[in-house]
């Protein structure tokens, strides 16, 4: 699962694939950005010695496209992504060498104020969907009882900061839409992400309670994506089903390849492929979550935490 190719990338400084599934900057971008870290993220800078004051890195990517929850959506995808389990097994080791070069009260120090921005759930939600399964309400029971043990994890490692992004309006999606004769989202599948949302949310509350020197922002990207979808033009759109990138139906019945049409203007579509956000929308989102409020982001926004 790779972007490394046109026309991804194509608003990006350079105008070159950079591995984003978008035209442009995604929201880890604009979130670092706003965040006062250079700009595109230097995912894996060098640790120095341990006298340094910038011994450690200004951010670093886990992340892989394709990556879900469940082991199953991984298996999936033949191996060709990085499941959530092992991102966090490279995490471990990255603190491994970061308390070997600097001690262990320092890298303590630095991930209990760094903040774990976690993106997960949508994949799982639609490899449910294509593949059956358990009954709706025990597929989700499954997604939050394996992410708990994986947020866990993560604290246990060191972090102590976790902004959560919620799973959007997956049904709204391009390539869900077309599945419809009439274009319209796929209610079934926002059900889903609804579900999923609030069990996330309540997760993370309890966890707070639980662990007690544990804090987060939830970003219910159900939310922010609807009020888009509801009032379009506030926010400058003026395409809200189709992708930019693509071919068929909506753009959505071939990804955005190097064979593919793409609109002129980026900056009006909600959609770049048939699953990913514009830079623009992604730009919209971040902004929300790091200085947005309730029912958006709770119970703190994104800057809110980084001042805890």
């Amino acid at each position: 699962m790779k972007a490394d190719f046109a026309h991804n990338g194509i608003d990006f400084a350079g105008g070159k694939a950079t591995g984003r599934f978008s035209n442009g900057k995604n929201s880890a971008d604009f979130i670092s950005e706003q965040l006062g870290l250079s700009s595109p993220p230097p995912y894996l800078s060098v640790i120095k010695n341990a006298g340094d004051t910038q011994a450690f890195f200004n951010g670093i990517n886990f992340a892989s496209a394709g990556a879900g929850i469940l082991d199953t959506t991984h298996a999936k995808l033949q191996g060709e992504c990085l499941s959530l389990s092992k991102q966090i097994d490279y995490l471990s080791t990255t603190y491994a060498t970061m308390v070997e070069k600097a001690g262990n009260e320092r890298a303590q120090a630095h991930l209990a104020k760094s903040i774990f921005v976690i993106v997960i759930g949508s994949n799982d939600i639609f490899g449910y969907k294509s593949n059956g399964g358990a009954a709706t309400k025990q597929f989700v029971s499954s997604l939050i009882s394996t992410l708990q043990g994986q947020i866990k994890r993560i604290y246990n490692i060191g972090a102590r900061k976790f902004a959560f992004l919620g799973t959007g309006p997956v049904g709204c999606c391009p390539s869900l839409r077309r599945q419809s004769d009439t274009g319209e989202c796929k209610a079934i599948a926002n059900s889903i992400s609804d579900l999923y949302n609030e069990a996330a949310s309540s997760l993370l509350r309890e966890m707070k309670t639980e662990l007690g020197d544990m804090n987060y922002s939830f970003f219910n990207s159900t939310f922010a994506m609807q009020e888009i979808f509801n009032h379009p033009s506030d926010y400058g759109f003026t395409e809200v089903e189709a992708a930019c990138c693509g071919l068929g139906d909506l753009n959505a019945k071939v990804a955005c390849i190097p064979i593919s049409l793409y609109c002129s203007n980026r900056t009006n579509h909600v959609f770049w492929d048939f699953y990913h956000p514009t830079e623009a929308t992604a730009g919209i989102l971040a902004a929300d979550l790091i200085d947005g409020s309730g029912p958006h982001v709770y119970p703190v926004n994104v800057r809110q935490l980084g001042a805890l």
